[in-house]
């Protein structure tokens, strides 16, 4: 997207802070207006999505209730639940700009975790943990099983399945960790680990994969071979700036934000 004449705010202030909530907020908007100033077409659109809107939460709120109404499941009720999630978890706030809520409430995390899946084409157990500045790249086809743990800074493609090998009970699904890049149509079974950093070749059928390694193939196998594997120099997940368009990120990439709000679930169970 062409930046020229956006104003953007002051630099970003310290992660996790309420003024970085802000910081976000209005770079969201400012781009959100200038794109509706410059093109008509889709002006009443972001208007109606984040514009008339006083914060993130309230922006995201309508857009989710808006998203998975359906005859049974009218969107002004999906709006006050999705705010009292916001208004009652600070974690869950301050995961969109980078739990008790709904830990409670099974059948509604379960609900939702339903429509999810029939909007979205997404299964993502309640029960998932999901870290911070997770992108779900097309989102589409993506499964994640009840026992997975999902880093901070983690990029999954379309089509990656986190699942169990149905052997085993209990805890059976991957953990993944922080900066791990994996790719389309990967499938990555039982409850083995990801490395920091590591990075998943698509259509990979994985095992245990070290630290900042690349692993391909199916079987999988580590790039630079299993005792001496070649070493990721950077960690793709960790790359900042992206996408410049901010406010496109809001409105199509709200698989991930859907899965923060399931991460609502039984964490402390």
């Amino acid at each position: 997207m062409p930046t020229e004449g956006i104003c953007h705010p002051s630099p970003p202030p310290p992660p996790g802070s309420e003024e970085e909530e802000q910081w976000l907020w209005s770079q969201i908007a400012s781009e959100a207006r200038y794109d509706a100033e410059a093109e008509p077409a889709p002006a009443s659109y972001l208007y109606s999505t984040i514009l008339s809107h006083s914060s993130l939460e309230r922006s995201l709120a309508f857009h989710l209730g808006n998203k998975l109404c359906s005859s049974t499941l009218p969107s002004t009720l999906l709006y006050d639940i999705v705010l009292d999630v916001f208004s009652n978890d600070d974690g869950l706030r301050s995961a969109t700009t980078g739990s008790q809520s709904m830990e409670s409430r099974k059948p509604l995390a379960h609900s939702f975790q339903s429509r999810i899946s029939d909007v979205f084409a997404v299964d993502i157990h309640p029960s998932a943990q999901f870290g911070k500045g997770i992108l779900l790249d097309y989102a589409t086809g993506v499964v994640v099983g009840e026992t997975a743990v999902i880093g901070n800074n983690v990029s999954m493609l379309h089509h990656v399945t986190l699942g169990g090998t149905g052997k085993v009970t209990g805890d059976r699904h991957p953990k993944i960790g922080d900066g791990v890049l994996i790719g389309s149509a990967a499938t990555i079974l039982g409850n083995v680990r990801i490395g920091e950093g590591a990075k998943i070749g698509a259509g990979s059928v994985l095992i245990d994969v070290p630290p900042r390694t690349t692993a391909v193939g199916h079987p999988a196998r580590l790039i630079g071979g299993k005792q001496q594997p070649k070493e990721n120099p950077w960690i793709t997940s960790f790359i900042s700036e992206w996408s410049d368009y901010t406010s496109f990120d809001l409105c199509n990439n709200i698989q991930m934000l859907l899965s923060c709000i399931m991460v609502i679930h039984h964490q402390k169970q």
